[in-house]
C-alpha cells in the first residue's frame, strides 16, 4: 500500500521560486530518461534536441482568469477574500469564501480590485460544503468580463502569500492562452515562448492543443493517509477530434506523445481510457497513482510539484519511483527551483 507519508519530502525554503525568470523561456531543465536512468542538468531552450521529427507536444490552451476576490462584508464592514471557481445553472457563481464570523445567506460583499477601487457586489445564495457558497453576480455581464474588473491573479499561496503583482498578470499566463477558465496555471507551459514553439514546429513536430481548465482542487493537499482512498476533484476539458487523429495517427507511425504539463497528461489519459486517443469532451477526476497503465502519454515535460500532491503522484507512477525520488534529490543538490515559477523536468 502507498501511504501519503511515502510522497513527503524535505524542500529548503529559498527554492521555493518567488518569481518567474527574468526573461522566460531561460529556465533550467532535469532531463531524466527512464529506459537508462540517466538524468542530467540541461536548459528549455535545449528542449527541441531531445524531440524526434516524429513526435508531437500537448499544450494545454486554458487561460487563467483573475479569479481571486477581495472586498467587504457590506453588514459588518469585516474584510472577504474569495475564489471565483466555476458559474453554474442560473448564472450563480460557485466561490470558495474565507472571512471572520460566519455569513448568512442573503449577505452582499462590495468587491475592490487591486487597486482598492470599488467594482460590484455579490450577493451570497446559498451555503455549500467546504467553504463554498453559490453567488449572484450583476446579471447580463460576462463571469470573465465582470472578473477583469474586480479579480486578482490567483497565486498559489507559497508565492508571496498570493499577493500578486503587475507583472503577474503575464508571467502567470501562457503565451498561447486562448480559452478562459483556470484558476491556476498549467505551469509547466510558462516555460514557452513564440520563438520555441516555432523551432519545435519548424523541426517538424507536432504540436497540438487540448484544454483543461485548472480547478481549486489543484491548492488541496491529499489528506487521507491511503493515497487509493483519495477522491479526485473534478476538472473540465476537451480534445478535438482533429487533434485526437492526428496524435493517434503519430503514435500509430512510432511517433511519441510528449504531454506539456500534468494537465493536459490528465486529458490525453481521459480520452484514451478506451485504449487510444479518441475526442472528448466533459469532466474529468481522473487519479493517476500506482498501478495505472498509461495509453496515450510517452513523455512529459512537467515542473516541481508539492509534496503530498496527486500531481507528485501523478509524477512518480509515470516515471517510475526510485528513479523520480533521486531526480528530485538531484534537483534539489542542484539547487533548482521549484513550483509553479520554478525551472523544469523531462522524463522521457
Amino acid at each position: 500500500m502507498n501511504t501519503l507519508d511515502d510522497y513527503d519530502y524535505d524542500l529548503p525554503q529559498e527554492l521555493i521560486a518567488q518569481y518567474p525568470p527574468e526573461i522566460r523561456g531561460t529556465s533550467r531543465l532535469l532531463v531524466v530518461n527512464r529506459k537508462s536512468g540517466e538524468i542530467h542538468d540541461s536548459r528549455i531552450s535545449d528542449f527541441p534536441d531531445f524531440l524526434n521529427t516524429s513526435d508531437s507536444i500537448v499544450l494545454n490552451d486554458t487561460r487563467v482568469i483573475p479569479a481571486r476576490l477581495r472586498g467587504t462584508r457590506i453588514k459588518t464592514g469585516g474584510k472577504w477574500e474569495g475564489l471565483f471557481l466555476e458559474v453554474v445553472a442560473g448564472g450563480l457563481w460557485k466561490i470558495l469564501s474565507k472571512t471572520r464570523g460566519k455569513i448568512q445567506p442573503g449577505e452582499t460583499v462590495q468587491l475592490t480590485d487591486r487597486w482598492n477601487v470599488e467594482q460590484f457586489q455579490l450577493e451570497f445564495v446559498e451555503k455549500l460544503e467546504g467553504g463554498m457558497w453559490l453567488s449572484r453576480p450583476p446579471l447580463n455581464t460576462s463571469f470573465v468580463e465582470l472578473l477583469e474588473q474586480a479579480g486578482q491573479v490567483p497565486l498559489p499561496p507559497y508565492i508571496r502569500n498570493g499577493i500578486m503583482t503587475a507583472e503577474d498578470l503575464e508571467s502567470y499566463q501562457t503565451v498561447y492562452a486562448e480559452q478562459p477558465g483556470a484558476v491556476a496555471a498549467p505551469t509547466a507551459g510558462l516555460h514557452f515562448t513564440d520563438s520555441l514553439l516555432d523551432e519545435i514546429a519548424n523541426k517538424g513536430v507536432g504540436v497540438e492543443k487540448v484544454t483543461l481548465h485548472v480547478g481549486i482542487g489543484t491548492f488541496r493537499p491529499i489528506e487521507v493517509s491511503d493515497i487509493a482512498t483519495h477522491q479526485m476533484h473534478r476538472e473540465w476539458g476537451r480534445i478535438g477530434a482533429e487533434q485526437a487523429s492526428r496524435l493517434l495517427a503519430a503514435k500509430q507511425a512510432g511517433g511519441r506523445v510528449i504531454s506539456i504539463g500534468t494537465t493536459s497528461v490528465r486529458v490525453l489519459e481521459t480520452a484514451a481510457a478506451g485504449g487510444q486517443i479518441e475526442p472528448w469532451q466533459g469532466d474529468t477526476d481522473l487519479f493517476i497513482k500506482p498501478g495505472y497503465e498509461f495509453k496515450a502519454v510517452d513523455g512529459l515535460l512537467t515542473n516541481f510539484h508539492l509534496p503530498k500532491s496527486s500531481l507528485l503522484v501523478l509524477i512518480r507512477t509515470f516515471g517510475g519511483d526510485a528513479l523520480m525520488r533521486e531526480a528530485y534529490a538531484k534537483a534539489i543538490e542542484l539547487r533548482y527551483r521549484f513550483y509553479s515559477y520554478g525551472d523544469a523536468m523531462l522524463i522521457i
